[in-house]
């Protein structure tokens, strides 16, 4: 699922079902972290379910502000909007970077978590995982550039930039991805104890 995900991803040419294929690689991340049989990915599959729903909620919600004013989701017809719209770039940048796994921010924590865990069980998985990590990547960063950058043309070239209303409702999802990037101890000890519990009752079941 992961990297099934990650290259049907390369290859659409819309921005929305981009946003659809990675979170089926995101959803292949977190059976891995679960299937894994370490209590550390299985902690990071749980924390990156909470941050996909976060992450994927700020993607849809900026492609709808862009779909608003291009009424399209296809990427040959947006090029150049970082010119006239520098804070949906900027909000933009930012899920995308969590979304990638960017240290610092909430994607990193889970995905380093679910690869040290799964490393330790099955470290083949956790190679082929890693491959996902590098192909999402770079389709988001492919999508960026040719959304954002390069020459804006026609309609592109007077796009309203993000409203106050779009910038506050951008706000929860900015201050969550960054919050769980640097503290996310918080969350990971209220979810510990429970892990615990079911790996243990996992490997119990398997020595029966």
């Amino acid at each position: 699922g992961v990297l099934y995900g990650s290259f049907v991803a390369c290859a659409t040419p819309d921005l929305k079902r981009l946003v659809a294929y990675s979170s089926l690689a995101q959803m292949g991340f977190i059976t891995l972290g679960v299937m894994s049989g370490s209590a550390i990915a299985t902690e990071g599959a749980i924390l990156l379910m909470f941050n996909h729903g976060v992450i994927t909620a700020g993607f849809f919600l900026l492609i709808g502000f862009i779909e608003r004013r291009r009424a399209s989701y296809q990427i040959r017809d947006l090029a150049g909007l970082q010119g006239p719209a520098p804070v949906l770039a900027a909000l933009f940048t930012v899920v995308m970077m969590a979304s990638i796994g960017l240290p610092g921010l909430s994607g990193f924590v889970s995905e380093y978590l679910i690869l040290i865990g799964t490393f330790a069980t099955h470290a083949w998985w956790a190679a082929f995982a890693t491959l996902g990590v590098l192909a999402s990547a770079a389709y988001l960063l492919w999508a960026f550039q040719r959304v954002f950058h390069g020459r804006a043309h026609g309609p592109n070239e007077h796009l309203e930039d993000a409203r106050a209303a779009e910038r506050w409702v951008m706000v929860p999802v900015v201050v969550l991805v960054v919050a769980l990037g640097v503290f996310p101890q918080p969350v990971l000890s209220r979810i510990a104890p429970s892990v615990d519990r079911l790996v243990a009752h996992e490997i119990a079941a398997v020595h029966r």
